[in-house]
């Protein structure tokens, strides 16, 4: 296989930062250092990230289910010296990333894992993987914006697909609002929201597919079971292959 996708698999990173120290000729294979892409390898290579610690890491392939606080950047570091997803899981022994984002200022639902062809799946546009966001908003939601909603927003970067919505609560003051979508766009709900000039006052993901923070506190997480991330695999491989896209409505 590719260097850049053993690197994955083995949980050292995800396969574009493989590909950007290839590149920086950072990589090294049985104390050879690499020079260009696309050498093969297999996973009982030694492979070596110039400057990372040589300490043992587990390559057990492993997924968690994150509930990430706010203020907290999804990633592995992070330049301004912000706290990352993957400190709180610095007593694993795996080279762990986040599967996808969530922004620093939304909670929720975030996958983390050093699985390879997971990421790459549950990441993939074509793979339609639902996920569920509560939105409170300060101010009343109007009926005709919800539909609008559920059809589809034009947003600078294009019009989003049909999302699931739900009113949870709403008030003159307040709207506590349930969205499913299954794109992965920079900050698409906020922006959603705020193409009706909404104020998003908390963003919280509640759910990826069918994995939910049931029992699940804030700043916690749990291991996924085997049967859990296969699951997860095929909803994203019928998706991708039958090219799915769910039909929603308004609950």
């Amino acid at each position: 296989m590719r260097l850049q996708k053993a690197m994955s698999q083995l949980g050292l990173c995800s396969r574009r930062q493989a590909e950007e120290l290839i590149n920086q000729g950072k990589v090294k294979v049985n104390g050879v250092l690499v020079q260009e892409m696309g050498v093969q390898v297999t996973l009982k290579d030694k492979i070596e990230i110039i400057g990372q610690s040589n300490k043992s890491v587990n390559t057990n392939t492993v997924t968690f289910l994150f509930n990430k606080p706010l203020g907290v950047v999804s990633s592995v570091k992070d330049d301004r010296g912000r706290k990352v997803v993957t400190d709180f899981f610095n007593n694993e022994n795996y080279r762990l990333y986040p599967v996808g984002r969530l922004d620093y200022n939304t909670s929720g639902a975030l996958l983390i894992s050093n699985d390879g062809e997971l990421t790459n799946l549950v990441t993939h546009p074509s793979t339609h993987l639902n996920k569920t966001y509560i939105v409170t908003i300060d101010s009343e939601v109007k009926d005709e914006h919800l539909k609008l909603l559920e059809k589809g927003v034009m947003l600078e970067d294009g019009l989003t697909q049909p999302s699931i919505i739900k009113v949870l609560k709403r008030t003159t003051t307040y709207s506590l609002i349930s969205i499913t979508i299954h794109e992965g766009r920079n900050r698409q709900v906020r922006r959603m929201f705020e193409h009706f000039s909404y104020h998003v006052k908390n963003l919280h993901r509640e759910s990826i597919g069918f994995l939910n923070l049931n029992g699940i506190e804030r700043g916690k997480y749990r291991l996924l079971t085997n049967q859990e991330v296969e699951k997860i695999k095929t909803i994203c491989k019928q998706n991708k292959s039958k090219n799915i896209i769910p039909e929603y409505k308004r609950k």
